[in-house]
């Protein structure tokens, strides 16, 4: 039996790696990447490389093998057809008999354009029959940390998501909450709504900038379509573009709001505070 993680050298794949390798033995767990290269040190810490992509079905025959658990990882090709990269996955665990497939979906609550991949392939994921379990991640601190460049050099928070409220966490949360899925009993078949402990606006997000950096970070609210054309300008295809506008407008409606209380709850502990996800990207 094996734990098997798909996109295990991307952001969250890695985070999934690393805590993992806390918990069980090495020789359990099995990353899936596409360039193996990437991966060189996973596999001298013992963990087992499977060379695989969801452009290439056939990559996929006889990767998991019966009992074990797998953490289907969403892909980000947008413009690639998710559902049926996803599907790909579904089936060959499908026909290996895994004992739990669990996959990183979007809450139920977001009816953004970005959920239709999700939706899509919590359908399929569904109607295979396998034992599943859906981990709604919600909306990562990262997506803002990790592009503070432009907000620091305008010297604004430019968004599109008016008073709306944000309950993000950081992608370790995330992983904590996959793991204890992944490492734990009785969470075939469940559903789970993650989000972070304290939700926030982007009002307190420019104020929590400034704050830390001593400059005065202004609010910038701008329409939808505005918001599009600015990051278009930044270089972004605009079809991506439009969909994280798409965001922000689910934002304003309070979809990204996740009071459920599982993400802490699966972590075993609270989740990380925007604070200190800003405080370290700062010291980057």
């Amino acid at each position: 039996m094996s734990i098997v993680v798909t996109g295990a050298t991307g952001h969250l794949g890695r985070h999934v790696i690393e805590q993992l390798l806390e918990k069980v033995p090495a020789g359990q767990v099995t990353a899936v990447v596409r360039t193996p290269e990437k991966a060189a040190d996973l596999a001298e810490r013992g963990v087992k490389l499977a060379v695989a992509d969801y452009n290439t079905p056939e990559t996929f025959d006889g990767l998991f093998a019966a009992g074990d658990k797998v953490l289907l990882i969403s892909g980000n090709e947008f413009d690639k057809g998710r559902v049926g990269q996803h599907q790909i996955v579904i089936d060959a665990a499908k026909s290996a008999g895994v004992a739990l497939l669990a996959y990183t979906s979007a809450p139920g609550s977001l009816t953004a354009a970005l959920a239709d991949d999700h939706r899509g392939t919590e359908k399929a994921l569904l109607e295979s029959g396998l034992p599943y379990a859906l981990l709604r991640n919600g909306w990562y601190h990262e997506n803002y940390t990790e592009n503070l460049a432009p907000a620091l050099e305008h010297s604004a928070v430019t968004h599109a998501a008016g008073a709306g409220r944000i309950s993000s966490a950081s992608r370790a949360d995330y992983a904590a909450a996959a793991v204890a899925v992944l490492t734990g009993e009785g969470h075939e078949n469940q559903t789970y709504e993650l989000g972070g402990d304290v939700a926030w606006s982007f009002a307190e997000y420019a104020a929590e900038l400034s704050g830390q950096t001593g400059r005065e970070i202004a609010e910038n609210p701008v329409s939808g379509e505005v918001l599009t054309g600015i990051l278009a300008g930044a270089g972004l295809p605009e079809p991506l573009a439009a969909i994280l506008a798409g965001v922000d407008a689910s934002i304003e409606k309070g979809e990204l709001v996740i009071d459920s209380g599982d993400l802490s709850r699966l972590a075993g502990r609270p989740t990380t505070p925007l604070t200190e996800a800003i405080s370290a990207a700062l010291k980057d």
